[in-house]
Parts: structure tokens; C-alpha cells; sequence
């Protein structure tokens, strides 16, 4: 099957690649200024998202049985920075998107977001109401509104979660950020009252494929790992997982109350219901070993964190 990715250099897109090339699908993959190989795309496109004349070309002289869309900027405080062009990528491409999938009758597969949510009732079902409290999340609001308005039969979104696991460039995934503060002798400063329900890229992308196969699943669901845990907790168990001590990789708890200006645009608690999706796919909900078992050290960092943890061993 044919498969077309935006997004294809990122988190999830290399992810979702190399799980849908090891399954034997064709993946044609938009990769931007992206200077790298990506691992799984067999047809990259070094093309502008924001060009809707470029981005209706390419999909339409592909032809894809599917269409997954896994492009966005997805830093808060990045869609403030530069709310046209965030707006343009988060909001504009997934409606482009879908309604070229509409025109070929392609599956389209949209990525949206847990920040849809407040963070003041969890757990979170997909019937609940959304109530966005920051930029990014009422773009993504709008993004799914359009998506499910213009390919309604053929369109399904999935609500991650904030995501671990192995990226292209070693640089996009909690762990990795944490690994490379660590590297620069900086203390991340975490959160020990916002909670959240992480799952890994590559089992995210193992559900998004799933979905390409299930034509009958339409509509807004919600994908995460099995556990809700404090972004504190998150911090101390990753940095165990590497053997890196204390001294080495220092955290600094913060609560919201200490910091009442960022935690007006931050969600306390995004914990979220993974039902009917988690019950109609073959794809196993991880637990949070699970995903710390899949994580893999970025290259640029190997040598520091081997160094580190031979000198905690000394």
C-alpha cells in the first residue's frame, strides 16, 4: 500500500515510516530542510507545508492509499512565537490534507493532541467536551473540526499524549531532551503536580498503521501508555533507566503554584480515557517499563552518557 507521511522527519513520521516499511507498505515522505536519510521513507520530498499549491501536487500525483498526517509544531510556546506560520502547519495543511483525501477517497489518518483539554477533569473520555487553554490547543480544536468536516467517512484523529521514544535526529523525544540537558550540565526544572499519560512514538505509529488497515474506524479517539505520571516522576525514572546518578543528572522539583503565569497555559492533569480505541485495535496499550525498554541513546550523546556512567561506576 501506498502510504504519503507530512511530517515524515519528525517524532512520530520516522517513527510511523519504519514501522510501515518493515510491514511492507511504499512510504513517500515529506521531509522539509531535514539533511539526514529517514529511516523507512522510501520517496522523501523536501517540501515547503506551507506551499498549498506544492503540497496538492505532490499528493495528488501520488495517488496514496492513505494519507497520515504527523506534521505540526507542537511546542506551545513555538505557536505563540509565530502564530501564522503555526497556524498554517496546525491548522491549514490538515484541512488541505484531508480534503485531497476526500478527493482520492484516501484513508487520512489526522494527529491531534491531549492539550485539547483543560487538565481539570481528567479522566478524559473522546465525548467529553474539549476546552483548549492555550494556542496550540485550540488549533488543534480547529484542525479536527475541519478534518472530520471535509473527509467524514474517511477520516479518523488520534489524541496523543506527550510522547517518548527515538527520533530522526536524537533531539525531539522527552528522553532525548533530558539527556541532552544533562550533557550541558543544565537542571530541568519539573513539574510535581502536572500529570501526564506518555506513550512512545513507535507504538503511537503502531497504532496510526493499524488504522490506515481499518477503513470502519472513523471519527476522534485517544491513544496513551497505560500509566499517569507526575512529569517529576517521568524525569526521576528515565534518568534511573540510564544509570545516571543524582549529582550527574539533577532535577528541580516546582509545583504550579510557584510558577501561576506559565501554569495558566499548562494542563494539570491529562489523563485520558484510551477506550473504544484501545478495545478495537490489536496494537497493546504500553506500560511505562515497556516504553522506557524501547529507548535508545541519541548518537550525538553516546559518548557523554557512556563516560557519565563510567565515572558513577568508579
Amino acid at each position: 500500500m501506498k502510504l504519503f507521511v507530512l511530517g515524515a522527519s519528525g517524532l512520530v513520521g520516522g517513527a510511523f515510516a519504519e514501522a510501515a516499511t518493515r510491514a511492507g507498505h511504499h512510504i513517500i515522505g515529506t521531509v522539509g530542510n531535514f539533511p539526514g536519510p529517514v529511516s523507512g521513507v522510501d520517496e522523501l520530498l523536501p517540501l515547503d507545508l506551507t506551499d498549498e499549491a506544492a503540497v496538492t501536487a505532490s499528493i495528488l500525483q501520488a495517488k496514496p492509499a492513505a494519507i497520515i498526517n504527523a506534521a505540526a509544531i507542537s511546542e506551545p510556546a513555538k505557536c505563540d512565537d509565530d502564530l501564522a506560520l503555526s497556524q498554517k502547519l496546525n491548522v491549514a495543511l490538515p484541512a488541505l490534507a484531508a480534503r485531497l483525501a476526500q478527493q482520492l477517497g484516501a484513508r487520512f489518518i489526522h494527529l491531534s493532541s491531549e492539550q485539547v483539554f483543560a487538565g481539570d477533569r481528567p479522566p478524559y473520555a473522546v465525548t467529553d467536551p474539549v476546552a483548549p487553554i492555550n494556542t496550540y490547543a485550540r488549533q488543534k480544536v480547529d484542525s479536527e473540526k475541519l478534518v472530520h468536516a471535509a473527509a467524514p467517512k474517511l477520516a479518523v484523529t488520534v489524541r496523543a499524549p506527550l510522547l517518548m521514544g527515538n527520533s530522526p535526529a536524537g533531539k525531539r523525544s522527552l528522553h532525548e531532551r533530558l539527556l541532552a540537558d544533562w550533557a550541558a550540565s543544565k537542571t530541568p526544572i519539573l513539574y510535581t503536580d502536572e500529570f501526564r499519560q506518555t506513550c512512545t512514538a513507535q507504538n503511537l505509529a503502531a497504532a496510526l498503521l493499524e488504522l490506515c488497515t481499518r477503513p470502519e474506524i472513523t471519527g476522534v479517539f485517544h491513544w496513551a501508555g497505560a500509566e499517569l505520571l507526575s512529569r517529576l516522576e517521568l524525569g526521576i525514572r528515565i534518568r534511573t533507566h540510564f544509570r545516571l546518578p543524582e549529582s550527574t543528572a539533577p532535577l528541580k522539583p516546582t509545583d504550579r503554584a510557584a510558577n501561576p503565569k506559565a501554569a495558566a497555559s499548562r494542563q494539570a492533569n491529562l489523563a485520558l480515557d484510551l477506550r473504544p480505541l484501545s478495545q478495537l485495535l490489536k496494537t497493546p496499550v504500553q506500560t511505562f517499563a515497556q516504553q522506557l525498554a524501547t529507548l535508545t541513546v541519541p548518537p550525538h550523546l553516546s559518548t557523554w552518557l557512556a563516560s557519565t556512567q563510567q565515572s558513577s561506576r568508579a
